[in-house]
């Protein structure tokens, strides 16, 4: 089959975007979603997102990992798909989209979008490390000398022998200033580490202010693939009003055969 994509990125996560408004895109083909992420013998993305219609919303948004099933919640994904919106001219500035984990609200202005996460509620601490839900599962653990740090073999060990089969993304920092954080993570579903994830650097900034590691309710988190900022605010029952934000790219458009 012939279709149109475009190729996003949000600070290095690179996603393959379809506009499937009229419901062309096979969505049980999981083969074919695997085949077009695939960097060597297709496009080549972290994830491919869907843009569907919704009865309400300005959008509905579907998400598939690169290993061609349907995931949880993406954040960057989530920011590039609002972007890619406003290019379509389904919205303007501001847009109210459905994604799996429910309704989103967001901002775009050129190539900034702020994206409203979930509310977090639960959030477990343990010795080591930090476990909650931001959209998708987040394994947060404090490590020194991150940028040598064997990511792929540490984070590949924990998403499958804390978490087994269901697993979970597993996210490594380290602090630089009281406000400002190094992260890269290991991505379930990706199997790899990715230069960025939108859901993992919202837990590390809840993670680190709940374990006292900073006292300021807007983070910097400084990924591989650049720079994000969350911000949000502290309630007695958990986190509210949790925005992440940064640059959405659109880098190409292509034709896939």
């Amino acid at each position: 089959m012939e279709f149109t994509f475009y190729k996003y990125q949000g600070t290095g996560n690179d996603f393959v975007i379809i506009d499937n408004r009229d419901e062309f895109f096979p969505k049980e083909n999981t083969a074919l979603v695997a085949q077009i992420c695939d960097r060597r013998f297709g496009v080549g993305a972290d994830g491919l997102l869907l843009l569907e219609k919704h009865p309400t919303a300005d959008f509905k948004m579907v998400y598939y990992n690169s290993d061609g099933n349907l995931s949880t919640m993406c954040g960057n994904g989530g920011r590039c798909i609002v972007h890619f919106a406003k290019f379509l001219g389904i919205i303007s500035e501001k847009t109210n989209f459905e994604a799996v984990d429910g309704m989103h609200e967001a901002r775009v202005d050129k190539d900034w979008v702020s994206l409203k996460m979930n509310d977090v509620e639960k959030i477990n601490v343990a010795e080591n490390f930090t476990f909650l839900n931001t959209g998708s599962p987040h394994h947060v653990e404090m490590v020194s000398g991150l940028q040598n740090y064997d990511v792929f073999t540490k984070g590949r060990n924990i998403r499958n022998e804390i978490y087994g089969k269901e697993g979970s993304n597993v996210n490594f920092v380290e602090q630089i200033a009281p406000a400002i954080f190094s992260v890269r993570t290991y991505e379930r579903g990706v199997e790899d580490e990715t230069l960025s994830c939108g859901t993992g650097v919202t837990a590390v900034a809840i993670a680190m202010f709940e374990t006292g590691k900073t006292s300021e309710n807007r983070v910097l988190l400084k990924t591989p693939g650049g720079q994000l900022q969350v911000r949000f605010e502290k309630t007695d029952w958990g986190y509210r009003n949790v925005y992440l934000e940064g640059s959405a790219t659109q880098v190409f458009k292509g034709i896939w055969q």
